[in-house]
């Protein structure tokens, strides 16, 4: 059974910006993402958790990168219509892959008794796997919505393009089991309102 999130529970909304989706920059001129319904995933689960009064964070990546369409300054920069933070919602504002990385976000997770965290967001192998990876690492109960993220293509060393469904795959094979527990957009907006006996926790590093 996996326990109903409520106080000690946040949702963490990770990049949710329209540079995301300049696929180009991300995936060079093959440049494509998968699971394209992650915004309205998201957008789901952050419908729920609001309902339930339960705590929401929102992280805003600021690249250092020249050329990243993922700056603040830029139009890209904005959240993407209709997934932007509502008022009393903190926004992180980074530059790093980590949310944790430069912001006061553990020191607030950590004021507010929060310890269980689930994430969501763009992309999945890049600020959201990390993120998650130092979250679990940190010790906090780490969850993850798999199917409300989403990635890019990625070239590799010898000039592979790679799939953004295996991409994606990898990274939450990876993350499963070892630093979170991966539960999809249903069982999310289940588990905002009850417990979920047919889930089961698991995570490793304990």
């Amino acid at each position: 059974m996996i326990r109903k999130f409520d106080g000690d529970s946040a949702l963490v909304v990770v990049d949710v910006q329209e540079g995301v989706n300049v696929l180009q920059h991300w995936g060079g001129p093959t440049g494509r993402r998968n699971n394209l319904a992650a915004e309205q995933n998201i957008g789901a689960v952050l419908d729920a958790w609001r309902r339930q009064g339960l705590p929401v964070y929102f992280t805003a990546h600021d690249s250092l990168e020249e050329a990243s369409p993922l700056k603040l300054r830029l139009e890209t920069g904005r959240f993407i219509k209709g997934l932007e933070p509502r008022p009393g919602e903190p926004v992180i504002e980074k530059s790093a892959n980590s949310a944790f990385v430069g912001t006061g976000l553990e020191v607030a997770l950590r004021r507010r008794r929060i310890h269980r965290l689930l994430f969501m967001g763009f992309f999945t192998n890049f600020c959201v796997e990390t993120s998650v990876r130092m979250a679990n690492n940190m010790g906090f109960d780490t969850y993850l919505a798999h199917d409300a993220c989403a990635t890019c293509n990625r070239v590799g060393l010898n000039g592979e393009d790679y799939d953004p469904d295996l991409v994606h795959a990898l990274s939450i094979a990876s993350l499963h089991r070892e630093f979170c527990t991966a539960i999809s957009t249903a069982d999310a907006i289940a588990l905002s309102r009850a417990d979920t006996p047919h889930l089961e926790r698991i995570q490793g590093n304990e």
